[in-house]
């Protein structure tokens, strides 16, 4: 494999994956493969042992799948009928 460490090869696949979501331009699908990217990061944490790396990427793994739900409400169309006018 060139030389490099497997965990080397994992951090730069992730990091291609992750470069990669950005030519997605459904929201669903790029969160998606951005949780791809941040579970190859991961791993790449766990085989350096660097648990910021880990918990870091487990944060956005989380956010990136809960974010691309279909069953998450969306907060964006809740009216503002029941809001006080007052000044």
């Amino acid at each position: 494999m060139g030389g490099l460490p497997l965990s080397d090869w994992v951090g730069w696949l992730a990091t291609a994956v992750f470069v990669l979501s950005y030519r997605f331009r459904d929201q669903r699908t790029l969160r998606w493969v951005q949780a791809l990217a941040a579970v190859l990061w991961v791993g790449y944490g766990l085989a350096r042992h660097a648990m910021p790396v880990v918990v870091a990427n487990l944060l956005v793994a989380g956010m990136a799948l809960y974010s691309s739900s279909p069953m998450k409400p969306d907060l964006s169309r809740v009216s503002d009928a029941g809001r006080s006018r007052t000044s």
